[in-house]
């Protein structure tokens, strides 16, 4: 009891510091990451990829319901985690992504389009699993409000926090955000480092010498030198795609966790149910296009009489009429 009555009896600095030496604020996130039934099995893969992606998330089963979302706060609460990604399936078509701050919020919901899972991809770039990534954000995210603050939730989801479960002291891929046509593009690198050989670097200061001073700056900005003792040499930095990729478009941002009055909603923004509707009207007002079309050609043949089935009238000058 002595010890929780001196805990409690401090002031907030002094709890902000021990022995003098101030104490380091830790960046506690945990995700939980669940879908609801009726998802396909490219859904599921993506999933499984976002896992895989996050060592500081934690996977859950199906949840049965899509109208008492609040309920995931319950689950949140229950396997101590700040962030929820859910997964929503509709019509076995759609894929819906909610993304929100437990408990307090704020929810961002997303339609998600263009999906490629890592398996769909086959691309030869690999990182280490469990390693940290890091973030780059394109510079359109500090233009709007609403932006500012789906950079905020992105940020707490996808940065894995230093000394997290599962985590390797490694950084390896980059998880880039860029937006274009209202529209958030979701893409994952490997940086892959290789060695720079003498016949490569002859060749770039040659091209470098014939190309300008331009070209020259260009060049050593892409060779960055280890300056390591033991065998050190000059290494050159690329960026190789391992996946998964796909787009996200805003849809509505909700004050609260999953509820909540609305801060922002997208106008432009047009459901794939309307989308479908209308093709399926387009393709009704075809038929009943050439349906019209075939009703006035019967009828003008049935007036010239080159209808089969149809008797034709005896004109004036036929023999039954002229000799009756």
């Amino acid at each position: 009891m002595a010890a929780v009555y001196k805990s409690l009896s401090k002031t907030p600095k002094e709890r902000s510091t021990t022995n003098g030496v101030p104490v380091k604020k830790k960046n506690k996130q945990r995700v939980l990451i669940l879908s609801s039934r009726g998802i396909t099995h490219r859904h599921r893969h993506l999933l499984n990829d976002l896992y895989a992606l996050l060592p500081h998330s934690r996977k859950d089963a199906k949840l049965d319901t899509k109208t008492k979302l609040y309920q995931l706060n319950e689950l949140a609460d229950l396997y101590n985690c700040n962030n929820v990604l859910f997964f929503e399936a509709r019509k076995g078509k759609d894929l819906y992504i909610w993304m929100s701050k437990a408990p307090n919020g704020p929810t961002i919901k997303y339609h998600l389009q263009n999906l490629h899972t890592t398996s769909e991809l086959h691309f030869p770039g690999n990182c280490l699993r469990g390693s940290r990534p890091i973030l780059s954000f394109d510079a359109t995210f500090t233009t709007s409000p609403h932006l500012l603050l789906i950079k905020e939730l992105l940020t707490h989801i996808f940065s894995v926090p230093k000394g997290a479960r599962k985590t390797k002291p490694f950084v390896d891929h980059v998880i880039g955000f860029t937006i274009a046509d209202n529209k958030i593009w979701i893409r994952c690198f490997e940086i892959r480092e290789t060695a720079v050989t003498k016949a490569q670097q002859q060749q770039q200061q040659q091209s470098s010498n014939e190309d300008g001073k331009e070209n020259q700056n260009k060049a050593s900005k892409a060779i960055k030198t280890t300056g390591e003792k033991g065998g050190g040499g000059d290494t050159k930095i690329s960026l190789i795609e391992i996946g998964p990729r796909f787009i996200l478009t805003p849809i509505v941002i909700l004050e609260g966790s999953f509820g909540g009055p609305v801060i922002y909603e997208n106008k432009e923004f047009v459901s794939p149910n309307q989308v479908r509707s209308e093709l399926r009207l387009s393709k009704a007002g075809r038929y009943n296009q050439r349906s019209e079309q075939r009703i006035e050609r019967q009828a003008k043949k049935g007036d010239l009489g080159l209808r089969t089935g149809q008797e034709r009238p005896p004109g004036e000058l036929e023999d039954k009429v002229l000799f009756a």
